[in-house]
């Protein structure tokens, strides 16, 4: 039998953290209320972050602020650190506060032991926050999970994509990437 379960607000989430609650080299997200330990990251996993952000700064230039395993606030119970979110620019460089969903153009969580994961738990938190353009790089079986459509049942397009295709951000149309441009060479 399930007991009740208490939820932790990001308000709480942020006192916990000022406090010294966590230790400061601990890899945590707020998720629907529940703080969720982060997986370590890889040698692989952090190259393809490296990859992916050079080309996005490359391609998109002064349009967007990247932000890399930095976090965004996707409502009153949910905190994720997604490994890369393109964002509108802001003035203060979003000191005042993290980009809430309306401010973010697109989210990429790069898969190495996270799949199923980044999959189900975060596909669905960031389709019912609203987050149009999410794309999942699963680096293993060298593949693109792209998201679009969010509800708050989930996002009602998913597309799986092969390295050799050439994709889009939803909010940049003119900016096209070979998915292979992400991946290690081979």
């Amino acid at each position: 039998m399930l007991a009740n379960i208490r939820l932790i607000s990001t308000q709480e989430y942020h006192r916990m953290a000022e406090t010294g609650i966590f230790h400061p080299e601990e890899r945590l997200e707020l998720i629907a209320g529940q703080i969720i330990k982060m997986s370590p990251k890889g040698t692989a996993h952090e190259s393809a972050i490296t990859r992916t952000e050079r080309l996005l700064r490359q391609r998109l230039g002064d349009k967007v602020l990247l932000r890399i395993q930095a976090p965004i606030q996707l409502d009153d119970y949910s905190e994720p650190e997604p490994d890369i979110s393109v964002v509108k620019p802001n003035p203060l460089d979003y000191d005042d506060h993290h980009p809430d969903a309306s401010e973010v153009f697109l989210v990429i969580e790069i898969a190495d032991s996270s799949l199923k994961y980044d999959r189900e738990v975060k596909t669905l938190a960031y389709a019912q926050s609203g987050i149009i353009d999410y794309w999942i790089l699963d680096i293993n079986n060298r593949k693109l999970y792209m998201y679009r459509l969010p509800s708050p049942d989930g996002y009602h397009s998913e597309t799986i994509l092969a390295e050799d295709v050439t994709i889009s951000p939803l909010a940049f149309p003119d900016c096209t990437i070979l998915i292979r441009e992400l991946l290690r060479k081979v």
